[in-house]
């Protein structure tokens, strides 16, 4: 039997439409806060919830941080979601003073507020991917198509300081920001929703499954 996709639960929020898009996209999910779970598993999701901020200082406090780290060290698929793309990152502002707090740097730029006088922050809803050379060849969005709609809520995006290369799709709201990123290898974050995405995330969610080589529908708590 395949092994579990695991969600990283950092006490931060609901998990449960992850772990439902997951199933439903044919995958066995596992939802655990334990460290040593997290490091031996075969392939990890890290949700969108809370702060970046708040999110590092537990992962750090909690033995998570390292646990993430020791996984991605031995080259398991990896999805961040939303704030989970973000915390990739060398940095983010998202603090209660509105200093930098460190990522995990396992890639270099940082997430800063999205700011206009026009649109309105955060930026809820549904909006297109404008997927880059290097996403229409990632095997996260195979099947995706130029222009597709996925589901955002957010007020803190990646900045320009992220490298173009690691860009898998930008997306144009007060600012352009990358709305997806991926390393060459195994570590994919997206600043959407797959799992409130309809047909679009559940392609991507499948996408994921296959990468992680963890067919076969169940959960566990």
């Amino acid at each position: 039997m395949a092994r579990p996709i695991v969600i990283v639960d950092y006490h931060k929020g609901n998990l449960r439409s992850v772990e439902r898009g997951l199933v439903e996209a044919g995958g066995s999910v596992l939802v655990t806060d334990d460290p040593a779970i997290i490091a031996e598993s075969s392939a990890l999701v890290l949700p969108g919830v809370g702060s970046f901020g708040d999110a590092m200082a537990y992962l750090c406090e909690s033995g998570q941080r390292e646990a993430i780290l020791a996984a991605l060290g031995r080259g398991v698929p990896f999805l961040g979601i939303c704030l989970g793309l973000q915390l990739l990152f060398e940095r983010g502002s998202e603090t209660d003073d509105g200093s930098w707090a460190p990522g995990l740097g396992v890639m270099t730029g940082s997430a800063t507020r999205l700011e206009s006088s026009r649109l309105k922050v955060p930026h809820v809803g549904w909006d297109q991917l404008d997927l880059t050379p290097s996403g229409r060849a990632c095997p996260l969005f195979e099947g995706v198509a130029e222009g597709a709609h996925v589901y955002f809520t957010h007020s803190y995006a990646l900045a320009d300081d992220v490298s173009a290369g690691l860009v898998t799709a930008r997306t144009h709201y007060a600012r352009s920001f990358a709305s997806a990123a991926w390393d060459g290898a195994n570590t994919y974050g997206v600043q959407f929703h797959p799992e409130k995405s309809s047909a679009v995330g559940l392609q991507i969610l499948r996408n994921f499954v296959r990468l992680a080589g963890s067919a076969g529908a169940g959960c566990a708590n």
